[in-house]
């Protein structure tokens, strides 16, 4: 009797349950090594490679791209090595083939308008990447079960020649943000009045974890506004010299999150969490770092960065950050974070209240810089000024603690020197 070893949903990390089957990288009948990815799930924050437990032959896909799945669901079958995959259940189904009756598209695929040559089905991997490169979804030939448009035929079709942009269309459902600017954008161009796509998984769980945030916290926001005019100078007299010994750029987010940290040490509640009827202090700080990429807001955490320097911090920020760009983010670098930074100011962002991050206890915004007159000295001077500002959960934290912790950080920021001494 062949020995079957199933392939099961792996767990996901913290508070995750589900996820969407992204693509198949072994057909029904190919021979795996264990070690090897047989299939990558797309969940709210990462992508999940799942790899073979066990030599063998893959004999049977259950699900196919598209389909969401939950932790421990049955994603597949590996037999022993030279098993044949099953008769009725073919590897692969030409895109040509001609069907006498429609095949219903997949769970979670998104049907296209059919034309002349168009594919009938469409894996949300597959619409982003055609998003993003430009390819015609029209002229892509389907591989997948079904001949479902996967993620590797975008990609072979966008290497194969230049395409020109996709004419946007309301029944396409693209499932980054700015794809959806996008094809809202060329909607409205072209006259249609409404279009209406689908969220993806990604900003379904954003939107459920705002509202726990939300519900779960008693939140509450104070300001404050920094001179920005000394560290500005400090960054201008180093920011070459660091380049050149460390290869990296020096912004001033690793300001902040020297100033954060040396806070937090004076004002531990902020770096505490709510356990139930526990408050949990935590004598560390993994500084999460809001990052946006294609697929939505990350917040992965720069574990221990109070022990960091500003160029141990600036090169970690920058490798986690090309992570979540590429979407290579592991599940540990989006766990254990104690304390949020956003920085809306890169955006253009004045002014704004952040959402905790829950379930950490507080997070801290950043803004534009902006030259705006003030009072120094009796006397009237232009100064690059920035409005902060710590959202906070009141449960824990009171406003005196949260005003004096936002106080520190101006006072390091607009005295730098005392990053070094203090």
């Amino acid at each position: 009797m062949t020995a079957i070893t199933g392939i099961k949903v792996p767990p996901l990390g913290e508070s995750v349950v589900e996820a969407t089957v992204s693509r198949w990288t072994k057909r029904e009948g190919e021979a795996v090594a264990a070690g090897d990815t047989l299939v990558e799930l797309e969940t709210d924050k990462i992508t999940v490679e799942v790899p073979a437990l066990a030599a063998g032959t893959l004999v049977k896909r259950l699900k196919v791209e598209g389909d969401v799945v939950t932790v421990g669901e049955l994603l597949g079958e590996i037999g022993e090595a030279g098993a044949a995959a099953p008769a009725s259940v073919p590897a692969s189904v030409p895109a040509s083939a001609a069907a006498p009756t429609p095949v219903p598209a997949p769970a979670g695929t998104a049907p296209v308008a059919v034309g002349a040559g168009t594919p009938a089905k469409v894996s949300p991997a597959a619409q982003r990447v055609a998003a993003e490169s430009g390819v015609e979804l029209a002229t892509v030939t389907g591989t997948g079960r079904g001949g479902v448009v996967s993620k590797p035929d975008v990609l072979a079709a966008a290497k194969a020649a230049p395409v020109a942009a996709p004419t946007p269309s309301p029944t396409v459902a693209a499932p980054t943000a700015q794809a959806g600017a996008a094809g809202a954008a060329g909607a409205a161009a072209a006259g249609l009045r409404e279009t209406r796509e689908k969220m993806s998984v990604r900003r379904k769980r954003i939107a459920e974890n705002l509202l726990l945030s939300q519900h779960a916290t008693a939140t509450l926001t104070t300001f404050n506004e920094i001179d920005m005019l000394a560290v500005t100078e400090l960054r201008d007299r180093w920011k070459d010299r660091v380049e050149k010994q460390h290869g990296v750029k020096l912004t001033f987010m690793p300001f902040f999150a020297k100033a954060a940290c040396m806070a937090l040490a004076d004002y531990p509640m902020v770096n505490a969490s709510v356990d139930g009827d526990h408050v949990v202090y935590h004598h560390y700080v993994n500084l999460g770092i809001a990052v946006a990429s294609a697929q939505g807001l990350v917040v992965p955490a720069i574990k221990d960065a109070h022990a960091m320097s500003m160029v141990e911090f600036t090169k970690a920020l920058g490798a986690v950050a090309k992570r979540a760009r590429d979407g290579k983010l592991a599940m540990d670098d989006l766990l254990g974070g104690t304390f949020t930074i956003t920085n809306g100011g890169v955006f253009g962002s004045l002014l704004s209240t952040p959402i905790v991050n829950f379930p950490q206890s507080a997070i801290l915004g950043l803004h534009k810089t902006q030259d705006r007159p003030v009072v120094v000295q009796g006397q009237v001077v232009v100064r690059p000024m920035m409005y902060v500002a710590l959202s906070y959960d009141h449960r824990i934290i009171d406003g005196e603690q949260a005003v004096k912790f936002l106080v520190r950080v101006k006072e390091l920021m607009e005295d730098p020197a005392g990053m070094v001494v203090g």
